[in-house]
Formats: structure tokens, C-alpha cells, sequence
């Protein structure tokens, strides 16, 4: 667990370097063409914070499963009965894990089924999101940078 949150703090500093970098375009002294350098330094930002919620959410599934079937009351898993009450528990046969998209799900005799944290689904969706601005950030500082150049070879 602890290179888990070793990992994430990582990740959320790059996150936080890159975000210093995207308000440093606001300064004087920036670099010209401007346009495509924030770009990519959002990018960056999206990128490392996509990274940092992914690996919270990575190592809490590998922990939960990690926990299985080790010493006493690991069997059912302990995220599967941890916090829960006995109605909800009762009957659990196995549980499911899933690295992507992040799962920890407990299954009960009669193939009903319930997640171990509901924080997955917003981990799932803010890690996507982060990874979807990534990618198109990258997408348009490439296509600014074409754009700039096909029009620098028009005027020439």
C-alpha cells in the first residue's frame, strides 16, 4: 500500500510541476508560438494526473486482492465484507477484480453482484477523462504546429 501512495504522490507532483508550467504561460518572457507550448503542457498535466488516479485506484484493487487468502477471515476477501452489513454479505461466494477498467466486485451464491468501493467509478471516469484531454491536447499542439508551418510556407 505504501508504494501505492508512493507512486500516486509521484505522479500528483509531475501533475502539479506541469500545472506550474501551464500558468507560467500567462508570465512575460513565454515562448513563442505560444499556442502549441500550452498545449503540450496541459497535456503534460492531464497526462500525470490521468497517471496519479489510475495508481490510487490500481494499487487499492492489487491490495484488495493481495488481502485474499491471507491468515485468518481473508476468505471471503475483506474488502467484500468489510464495512458492510450482514445482509448484503450473506451468501458471498467469490469476488472479481479487474485492473481496467478498476474493479473490486463480490459475488454472492445467486450471481448477484456488488462493488467493494463505489470509489472505482469515479476513479475510472476522472483516470479516462484525464487520459481523453491528453490525448486531444496532444492532438491540437501537433495540428497548431502544422498549421503554423503550412501557413510560414504559403508566405515564403
Amino acid at each position: 500500500m505504501l508504494v501505492g501512495l508512493g507512486v500516486s504522490a509521484a505522479c500528483a507532483v509531475g501533475a502539479l510541476v506541469a500545472a506550474a508550467g501551464v500558468v507560467a504561460m500567462a508570465f512575460p518572457g513565454r515562448p513563442e508560438p505560444w499556442a502549441p507550448h500550452l498545449m503540450r503542457r496541459a497535456a503534460a498535466t492531464a497526462a500525470w494526473a490521468a497517471a496519479a488516479v489510475y495508481s490510487l485506484g490500481f494499487f487499492a484493487v492489487l491490495m484488495s486482492e493481495s488481502e485474499f487468502g491471507e491468515g485468518a477471515s481473508s476468505v471471503p476477501a475483506p474488502a467484500c465484507v468489510d464495512g458492510f452489513d450482514e445482509g448484503t454479505v450473506e451468501g458471498l461466494s467469490h469476488h472479481r477484480s479487474s485492473y481496467l477498467p478498476l474493479r473490486f466486485d463480490c459475488v454472492r451464491d445467486d450471481g448477484s453482484v456488488y462493488s467493494s468501493d463505489s470509489a472505482y467509478a469515479w476513479m475510472n471516469g476522472a483516470s479516462a477523462a484525464f487520459a481523453l484531454s491528453a490525448a486531444l491536447l496532444a492532438i491540437g499542439a501537433g495540428y497548431a504546429t502544422e498549421l503554423r508551418a503550412r501557413r510560414s510556407a504559403v508566405v515564403s
